[in-house]
């Protein structure tokens, strides 16, 4: 089993929701969170004075699956999340060891 965190811009959250709900992926935990990475903010105008914003909103969306449904996942992911501009975001993969679903005792991919 692997698990998949994404984080990209959100205004993409539906479009990538929808895109792993295609391939079959049924749960995922998403998180609003503020980064930069190699674009280091930006600077706005508000009311006459200049300042900079140095971290960017974004959506962290954390997914476990299968192996066999991992690739199909991040290529989800990609096309739904790329707009081809700086600041797309970053897939981020680690193996899971073992899963456990609290109210039945479920384990590993039972409890996906």
């Amino acid at each position: 089993m692997k698990k998949i965190e994404a984080i990209f811009k959100p205004f993409k959250l539906d479009e990538v929701r929808e895109a792993l709900s295609e391939i079959g992926v049924s749960g995922l935990t998403v998180t609003e969170v503020k980064g930069f990475g190699r674009q280091k903010g930006h600077t706005e105008l508000y009311r006459g004075a200049e300042y900079v914003v140095d971290f960017l909103p974004k959506v962290k969306v954390e997914v476990v699956v299968p192996d066999k449904l991992m690739e199909s996942a991040i290529d989800g992911i990609v096309k739904a999340a790329r707009t081809g501009k700086i600041g797309d975001g970053k897939i981020f993969v680690t193996s899971v060891e073992q899963v456990i679903r609290i109210r039945t005792g479920e384990t590993d991919e039972a409890a996906i």
